[in-house]
């Protein structure tokens, strides 16, 4: 039995999880604006000597996009507003902190081609 290359595993694994994460973006014949496109894919920020990955996880109808991490801890900015922690006061070096901030500070990163 001849099995794949694990570079060719690793290649399908980034071509599935690359379809999986564009079923989920909307649209753009159905809807004019996109809401997402205006928010980085993740943010890195360092909490108590640990560095932590949000991915973005939603965006409301008024702007808010949530973004979550492991140990169930998230946080919230707007396009205008400041990063805030969710469900606790401590959120690491993000808080309070725009998405220009984040990504002068090569804390916001973006999907690339």
């Amino acid at each position: 039995m001849v099995y794949p290359s694990p570079t060719t595993i690793t290649s399908l694994s980034k071509i599935l999880a690359a379809a999986a994460f564009c079923a989920f973006l909307p649209n753009q014949a159905a809807q004019a604006q996109d809401p997402l496109a205006d928010f980085p894919l993740f943010i890195g920020c360092e909490l108590k000597g640990t560095y932590h990955v949000f991915f973005l996880s939603r965006v409301t109808k008024d702007g808010t996009a949530t973004y979550t991490a492991s140990d169930r801890i998230a946080g919230t900015i707007t396009l205008d507003g400041k990063a805030k922690a969710v469900g606790g006061t401590e959120g690491g070096d993000c808080v309070g902190k725009t998405l220009k901030q984040l990504r002068a500070s090569g804390q916001a990163h973006d999907l690339k081609s």
